[in-house]
């Protein structure tokens, strides 16, 4: 064995049946660590051995959500019939979801855009959480009207900030463009602040039921496909473009660049601070989930369900 293969064995990944394999160390460090051992070389060289023996330097790439679901392909056609009937007859249909939550301060963000040569935006160089806390940005998204609305919450990310987006999102766009509307129906991740097995969420979604006065579906992407959820790429992917490389200096500056994404689709995002408090930790009882007016679908009822409003109802639409 060369002094080149058995530097790179014990730094070798991959599937050791592959054709091709790849190596965690550079070729930099390949190269210095020869010369230490008295080889003539460079790092051309060095790269070019390196490849003759099957090698490649690679970065890993993020495709593994889980095991699927035996019942994933059956879930999506569900789905995709339940938002065709409801768009073909003008009722609402969203997608909603939390975004990564942001540091909120003078620290780097991913990606650059065009400055003055040699002025670069200076930032901080560890990034610790300040007194300015984090936003927890969480979307809802017309899939009809290609509009949005965040909310970017200074709280804990819970079902009651969920709901309370979407009831935002009712309140300053929805209700207008639907005016009519005979039902709501949401599609979302099984996991998070607004998963399946969260009864939090239930409860909240039956209280905004009754404030509307129509029925509210839900329809959950099956476990291990969130990068299917239509807002992933119609509105979060648009709002990290819009703010690549720009320091998130403080909310203001966040809901300022999320109301200016656009796309070439023509989406337009309307955004609000919230900073209303959403403790963790809230309890839901047996008793409680009992005075829901839960209907489950006869498909995957864990994953499909109507809230529907509750009879005499003390509440205020």
């Amino acid at each position: 064995m060369t002094d080149l293969e058995a530097l790179v064995k014990d730094a070798t990944r991959g599937d050791p049946e592959s054709p091709l394999l790849w190596v965690s160390r550079s070729v930099r460090n390949l190269t210095d660590a020869l010369l230490e051992r008295g080889h003539q070389t460079n790092r051309t060289m060095v790269g070019e051995l390196v490849r003759g023996l099957g090698f490649s330097l690679q970065a890993a790439v993020k495709t593994k959500e889980g095991t699927e679901h035996p019942d994933r392909d059956a879930q999506f056609g569900y789905l995709n019939t339940i938002v065709a009937e409801r768009l073909d007859g003008g009722q609402p249909v969203i997608s909603v979801d939390t975004k990564k939550k942001e540091l909120v301060g003078e620290f780097k963000n991913a990606g650059r855009e065009l400055r003055p040569k040699g002025d670069p935006v200076k930032v901080n160089v560890h990034d610790f959480v300040t007194e300015q806390g984090r936003a927890s940005p969480y979307g809802v998204y017309d899939l009809a009207a290609n509009n949005a609305w965040v909310s970017v919450g200074t709280d804990h990310d819970t079902s009651s900030f969920a709901v309370a987006t979407i009831r935002s999102w009712w309140q300053q766009m929805g209700k207008d463009r639907y005016p009519s509307a005979r039902e709501l129906l949401i599609t979302a991740d099984c996991g998070g602040s607004n998963g399946y097995r969260v009864r939090l969420w239930k409860v909240e979604l039956q209280q905004l039921a009754d404030e509307l006065s129509i029925p509210i579906s839900v329809c959950h992407l099956p476990p291990g496909t969130s990068k299917w959820n239509r807002i992933e790429h119609r509105l979060f992917s648009h709002i990290t473009m819009n703010w690549r490389g720009k320091p998130l200096v403080s909310h203001e500056v966040i809901i300022s660049l999320i109301a200016a994404t656009t796309s070439s689709t023509g989406l337009t995002v309307q955004a609000a601070l919230d900073t209303s408090s959403y403790p963790k930790g809230i309890k839901i009882t047996d008793k409680q989930m009992k005075t829901l007016n839960l209907d489950r679908h006869d498909f995957h009822g864990d994953w499909n369900y109507t809230l529907r409003p509750r009879p005499n109802q003390d509440i205020n639409p």
